[in-house]
């Protein structure tokens, strides 16, 4: 009852996290765009869009456990490409706070790795069961 317990928490803050970046960016679809482009990125607007539709389908799986494993990998790919992109060392020199910013990325990312590879847990919502078993690395 604990690991179920503990699984479902992680799984609301992990949607919860991505509900909150989805949110801000369309409440003010503008701003997300124009941080967009202070990264020099090109198409701001449409990567504004892209990315929180993005966000809302990973809000959908960590919910719901539907595509649980592939959405924590991309959501790894992701924050990475965040962190570096908004945060990485071309930005530490002019504010230190970026490292910071930098380094809780990986933090996240540590978490996305363990349930990508630990799966939803037992129970989904709506009652349906699926196999979550780990993933098993071999050596060759």
């Amino acid at each position: 009852m604990t690991k179920t317990i503990a699984i479902l928490i992680a799984r609301l803050i992990f949607g919860g996290v991505f509900l909150m970046a989805a949110g801000f960016k369309f409440a003010d679809m503008a701003a997300t765009a124009q941080y967009i482009a202070a990264i020099g990125f090109p198409f701001p607007l449409f990567f504004a869009w892209v990315a929180a539709f993005f966000e809302v389908g990973l809000v959908l799986a960590f919910f719901t456990g539907a595509f649980f494993r592939e959405a924590a990998a991309l959501a790894v790919v992701y924050v990475l490409f965040l962190g570096l992109a908004f945060h990485g060392p071309s930005h530490w020199e002019g504010n230190q706070m970026e490292f910071g910013f930098f380094v809780d990325h990986f933090t996240f990312i540590a978490g996305l790795l363990f349930a990508a590879v630990h799966g939803p847990g037992e129970k989904l919502a709506l009652g349906w069961r699926v196999n979550s078993k780990p993933i098993v690395l071999r050596q060759a």
